[in-house]
């Protein structure tokens, strides 16, 4: 597994979301090492980790979280994730819970279902078919399930991501691709979430079109020590390059309010 790792102060672990590496979390380095040690990796499917051959399940996923913890935080740490990094923080605080002191899951659901499931699916089975999607529509294509319609249209902040998401997914590999994504289609932690021990802050974004702040309450609500949260006016992966800074300030304010851990 790589692994990356700055800062200083209590350990906090960021998993990425699907089709991302540890780099996703740059922006939230910047802005949080200062006060905590930051800690992320290339989840199985993405980047320079590599992985026993799929099937993977979200069980697996929180293994290799767990491996890391134990490896680089002395058994237990806050552990925040986005998207299938979501699904992941909420599967490590239900399988080892004695290793996490807080989680926090972004842009996340307990059940994956409805447009967002429709909607995966057809990617997988689009790939499944031996489909590739030309390096001139992924920009336009997944940036509207990242970004809200304002951050879209602002001339300067498209000129940036439409090269950052041309370059991420022209390169991915479709079987990678199809097998993090079947792992996030397979998961549901509905029932284990009603007896999960670990203080868990859902954080959800209003404009999110992939995990609706609908689909976040719904595990927020599910969990014990559930709290949730909604920031206004953002996207799915509105924590690199539209709004790094309102992110920040969340994580900040939920770390800051929970001292214990």
């Amino acid at each position: 597994m790589r692994v990356v790792i700055d800062g200083n102060g209590p350990d906090v672990i960021f998993i990425p979301g699907g089709d991302s590496t540890a780099e996703s979390y740059a922006q939230q380095f910047e802005l949080l090492s200062g006060q905590f040690r930051c800690i992320s990796y290339d989840p199985r499917g993405s980047g320079e980790t590599t992985a026993p051959p799929a099937p993977w399940t979200m069980v697996d996923y929180a293994r290799d979280c767990a491996a890391v913890i134990d490896a680089f935080c002395g058994g237990n740490a806050v552990v925040c994730g986005l998207s299938l990094g979501g699904l992941v923080t909420q599967q490590v605080a239900i399988d080892f819970p004695d290793k996490v002191r807080l989680a926090i899951p972004m842009g996340t659901a307990a059940y994956i279902d409805g447009f967002t499931r429709d909607w995966m699916q057809a990617e997988i089975d689009l790939r499944r078919q031996g489909i590739a999607l030309p390096d001139f529509f992924l920009a336009p294509h997944y940036a509207p399930f990242a970004f809200p319609a304002k951050a879209l249209h602002d001339p300067e902040l498209w000129a940036q991501i439409k090269p950052a998401y041309t370059a991420r997914f022209a390169d991915r590999d479709p079987q990678d691709l199809i097998d993090q994504w079947q792992a996030c289609l397979d998961f549901d932690c509905r029932e284990a979430l009603t007896t999960c021990p670990v203080p868990m802050h859902v954080v959800s974004f209003s404009e999110d079109v992939q995990t609706a702040p609908a689909m976040c309450k719904v595990v927020a609500d599910l969990a014990p020590h559930g709290v949730f949260h909604e920031i206004a006016g953002l996207g799915h992966v509105s924590m690199t390059r539209h709004k790094p800074e309102a992110v920040a300030a969340k994580l900040r304010e939920i770390l800051d309010a929970n001292p214990e851990v």
